[in-house]
């Protein structure tokens, strides 16, 4: 009897279909992988954002491997000489080791502190987007509020992993996290010895930490983000408004193969910049702070640049205490409004806008297109006000370093913060506004009037007036004012077709380029020459 000969290039085939046979999964996956994503860049900034947290993940797995959790004392005996003889804890000599003794451990280290930097930029520039474009608008009411939610939790994932070292800039951080707990009214002493087990420092401090940071706050970003990438697939993508877009399409491209390629080839892109900033940007270097001693507090102590706003609002909070006459009386700390209420008002705020926006508006309907900036002057100038707020609060979080780096008084520093903080958000707001009705005016005006050529014509009576080009004809006059339709409006001659499309190509074209459209009662535009390579005769081999 002859054996069959086996068909390798059926096998696929048959286990597709004795999967499905059995599972059932042709149609739900064919409908996620004709799932159409629109081709825009502002899309991206969210792919960075999970791109980066790919990269905390794996390479927190490796420095799981040798870290020490712990906060017994040992005498550091490591590669780093000057501080070799010296006390510290478990967990800062094994930072030590992960930096100087683990081979790739300063790289891993350092493409985790940078990745987790870029993770929180992503996220704030991702939201910006999604706040000025609409794109928060019912039915995505859920996904804003899961992007607000990433960002403080994120936020925590970053507090708890910077304190992990037990270096001195981060015991610094854990010193501040202290008095913020205790601070807060009545049950502040309790959350205190809760968290630390007792006084500050404690003992268990670095190895609770540890576990929230690699357990609990990453499963729980795993999923939020899981949930967030469900919606986007279960709900119709936003899409910028354009020819053929409406609130009921799609226009782009499909998930398998083009942009699921695309992602894969930009994944990449994110994994090298990464890289090349762990191997070739210091970040953190905790052999310079020495170990963390609960006495010694450094100058120009700053936290990573999302935790900054808090520092600052911090340094500009007067020192008013509220003494409130019970029992023996009880007095709330000034730390308590703008390291507690601050983060609270900014939380609900943020969660409750698209509800509130909706309300105000009274717009219950659907939307699946994003709006221009300009078109919503109100919520742009909102927007604008809500990033002076931060940067006012930012920049004052290092007040310390500026005025020592430009010989500024400290005092002087911390009035023009706290002096900023009430007059640049509202002019922020002014002028944001004002801008935006000025490209409104523009737009229509180019809209009504057509596009500037640039040619001069003089009139019979001798003035001169400039040739509009516009953009529909007909009407009495000739052409006829067109309607906003909630996109690009062009404004110069190239964007109307009066030059070729650019040849498509780096170093060389890779096509023949276009003729130039033929205007109506002008003559045919000459195609270019056909470039050809010049050489010098010469044959490289």
């Amino acid at each position: 009897m002859k054996r069959r000969k086996l068909d390798m290039a059926s096998v696929p085939g048959k286990a597709a279909v004795g999967v499905d046979d059995r599972f059932g999964v042709s149609t739900p996956l064919r409908k996620l992988l004709n799932k159409v994503f629109p081709d825009h860049w502002s899309f991206l900034l969210g792919e960075i954002a999970l791109f980066s947290f790919v990269v905390l993940l794996l390479t927190g797995v490796f420095l799981t491997f040798f870290y020490e959790p712990a906060m017994t004392e040992v005498v550091y005996n490591g590669s780093y000489a000057p501080l070799r003889g010296t006390p510290m804890s478990a967990a800062y000599a094994s930072s030590l080791d992960i930096s100087f003794d683990v081979r790739g451990g300063l790289i891993m280290r350092q493409m985790h502190h940078w990745s987790a930097l870029l993770f929180m930029a992503a996220i704030v520039v991702h939201m910006l987007r999604v706040f000025f474009t609409g794109a928060f608008r019912k039915p995505r009411e859920t996904n804003w509020i899961i992007g607000s939610l990433l960002f403080w939790v994120g936020f925590l994932a970053g507090f708890t992993g910077y304190s992990l070292p037990d270096d001195g800039l981060s015991g610094t951080g854990l010193r501040i996290a202290s008095g913020i707990m205790l601070s807060i009214p009545v049950i502040g002493s309790w959350v205190t010895s809760s968290v630390f087990g007792g006084e500050f420092p404690g003992e268990i401090i670095i190895s609770r930490f540890f576990i929230a940071h690699v357990l609990l706050i990453p499963g729980l970003l795993v999923a939020l983000i899981s949930a967030h990438l469900g919606l986007v697939f279960k709900q119709k993508h936003t899409q910028w408004p354009g020819p053929g877009r409406t609130n009921d399409n799609v226009v782009g491209e499909r998930m398998f193969p083009r942009y699921a390629l695309k992602q894969g080839g930009f994944f990449m892109v994110v994994f090298g910049v990464i890289a090349l900033m762990g191997g070739l940007f210091q970040i953190n270097p905790i052999w310079y702070f020495g170990p963390y001693e609960a006495w010694v507090v450094s100058a120009a102590s700053q936290p990573d640049w999302y935790v900054m706003f808090l520092d600052g609002s911090t340094r500009l909070m007067p020192a008013w205490e509220i003494n409130i006459p019970i029992g023996d009386g009880y007095v709330i700390p000034p730390l308590f409004w703008p390291t507690v209420v601050l983060p609270g008002i900014l939380v609900g705020l943020s969660t409750l806008y698209p509800f509130v926006e909706a309300r105000r508006l009274k717009d219950y309907r659907s939307h699946n297109l994003l709006q221009r900036p300009r078109d919503v002057p109100e919520r742009t100038a909102i927007g604008a006000m809500a990033v002076a707020f931060y940067i006012v609060l930012t920049l004052s979080g290092g007040n310390d370093v500026i005025a020592d780096k430009f010989h500024i008084s400290l005092n002087a520093m911390t009035w023009a913060g706290r002096i900023g903080l009430l007059v640049v958000p509202p002019l922020a707001y002014y002028v944001t506004y004002r801008i935006c009705l000025g490209l409104q005016q523009h737009d229509r005006e180019v809209l009504a009037h057509g596009v500037e050529t640039g040619i001069i014509r003089r009139l019979p009576d001798g003035r001169f007036e400039e040739v509009h080009q516009p953009l529909a004809t007909g009407g009495h006059d000739g052409h006829a004012e067109l309607e906003y339709a909630g996109w690009v409006v062009p404004k110069k001659m190239n964007r109307l077709g009066a030059l070729g499309p650019a040849i498509r190509g780096f170093f060389y074209p890779i096509e023949k380029p276009a003729e130039a459209p033929v205007s109506p009662g002008h003559p045919p535009v000459e195609p270019r020459p056909e470039r050809k390579e010049i050489s010098s005769g010469e044959t490289r081999r």
